[in-house]
């Protein structure tokens, strides 16, 4: 048996539960302010076939068998960063507003994730194969198909 340990992963067809298509659709729609909680806390955003690559990899690997492995990019980013970067990506002028609805209770903030991949990379040679504008844009390719934004309630917050 191996534990795998995933970090943040994102993707086509995510809950909208999770910042990224949160944010992804509100622009996509046309809103002009993106309604989002707390933007300093960092995150090691892994796209979605970077996992899945990881886990093939882990599987594929008789070495990993009694281990537990991260799996992510070992590198994090704001959440605010993150929501600049896909406005630029977005080529949008929206504005940020604060959610008090959207803050986490206190003490139940995580404010740094970020993987440390060395074990998965000696292990299996795995290193993600999407930086994060890569996966980015492979998610706002999807989300702004109208099929796809129309299974967002862009005005409710999901908890």
């Amino acid at each position: 048996m191996t534990i795998a340990r995933p970090f943040n992963t994102y993707g086509p067809r995510q809950s909208a539960r999770a910042v990224i298509p949160t944010i992804i659709p509100q622009i996509a729609a046309g809103k002009n302010q993106i309604h989002l909680g707390d933007v300093s806390p960092t995150r090691d955003f892994n796209y979605v076939l970077d996992t899945c690559k990881g886990f093939i990899d882990l599987a594929r690997s008789d070495k990993t068998i009694g281990e537990v492995v991260n799996i992510g990019s070992g590198v994090e980013i704001s959440v605010g960063d993150t929501l600049n970067l896909i406005r630029q990506l977005m080529h949008s002028d929206v504005t940020f507003i604060t959610d008090d609805a959207r803050i986490r209770p206190e003490n139940s903030e995580v404010f740094r994730l970020c993987c440390d991949n060395t074990k998965i990379h000696n292990l299996t040679g795995f290193t993600p194969q999407y930086s994060l504008e890569q996966g980015l844009q492979q998610c706002i390719d999807w989300f702004t198909q109208p099929e796809n934004l129309s299974r967002y309630k862009i005005d409710i917050y999901n908890v």
